[in-house]
């Protein structure tokens, strides 16, 4: 009978210990991994977060931060919201997914959601991309995909870090249908907004070559690679400049940690034919907070739109 009650209690202890670690994926990343492990490159490498980080970004909370959108589209400036929300979660490397459950496999990666909502006349545009970036900062995005939609239609772009980028994309264009991909891999543009999160310092500068945004290269219908780009980095400013694209990118950011994003600019030209003009978008900082946001799902926590200042 000791014997049956042990095994029973042993199960049920075991099963307890289980869905307490199911439970709180999020908020033991900083003791699950103080250490990260590179599983994407053939290499190893390991690299242990600052304690400043841990404290910052392993609270089992997102960073949102509101901005105030002025979106250059069809030759003229639109009103409108950007939201970055930044978050730490586990990400399983092969599969390329986050993480349901501890593993010995799983990357722990900064996340950027990065949203934009502006009407063009009478219909409105709303526009997310995705980055899924090692806290180690020591690679590639693993992934990154993006999604459009309008009136007209949506579109839908993901590439994965594998052997090379592999890529897919979807839309309601002819001209761009169902296509899929690989490209060398290059430095990506929709990395670099997180790594900038991690270190300013380790930004690259000089001559580069650098994939755009997903979102730039689906509203400008322009083929999907590396462009040349020179880029910048001083006083609290990261700049990049595509001179076959004419287009120039600054961010604008606080040169002390948490390194959050006060503004930006992207100037490039909008229109048709004889009727593009070089305008810029611009995008300042309206509010942020630190909230597990995926748990504010009530009516009651609508007012927290307020606190961001979004309608």
């Amino acid at each position: 009978m000791k014997r049956l009650f042990s095994s029973i209690f042993s199960f049920f202890l075991i099963t307890l210990i289980f869905s307490c670690k199911q439970q709180n994926v999020n908020t033991d990343l900083a003791e699950n991994n103080a250490v990260v492990t590179e599983k994407i490159e053939d290499t190893k490498i390991y690299k242990e977060p600052s304690q400043q980080f841990k404290n910052y970004w392993y609270q089992g909370q997102a960073e949102i931060t509101s901005y105030k959108l002025e979106q250059a589209r069809y030759g003229e400036i639109r009103d409108g919201e950007a939201v970055l929300i930044y978050v730490t979660e586990d990400f399983l490397p092969d599969i390329q997914v986050k993480a349901d459950r501890q593993n010995a496999d799983n990357i722990p990666v900064l996340k950027l959601n990065a949203t934009k909502n502006f009407n063009t006349g009478m219909y409105p545009y709303s526009i997310m991309q995705s980055t899924f970036f090692p806290v180690n900062n020591e690679q590639h995005a693993i992934k990154v995909s993006s999604s459009m939609q309008e009136w007209c239609g949506h579109v839908y772009s993901q590439l994965n870090n594998r052997e090379q980028f592999e890529i897919m994309s979807h839309s309601y264009f002819e001209g761009e249908a169902d296509q899929n991909l690989k490209l060398d891999k290059a430095i990506l543009e929709n990395e670099l907004w997180t790594k900038l999160r991690l270190d300013p310092k380790s930004l690259p500068t000089g001559n580069l070559e650098v994939i755009p945004s997903l979102e730039f290269i689906r509203l400008k219908h322009i083929p999907l690679k590396a462009y040349k780009v020179s880029a910048e980095l001083e006083n609290g400013t990261y700049t990049l400049n595509y001179p076959e694209l004419n287009r120039t990118l600054n961010i604008n950011f606080n040169e002390s940690f948490p390194y959050d994003i006060l503004s930006w600019e992207e100037s490039f030209k909008s229109g048709f034919g004889s009727n593009a003009k070089t305008l810029t978008t611009k995008a300042t900082k309206l509010e942020s907070i630190k909230s597990a946001y995926w748990s504010k799902n009530s009516n009651a926590d609508e007012a927290l739109r307020k606190t961001l200042k979004l309608n």
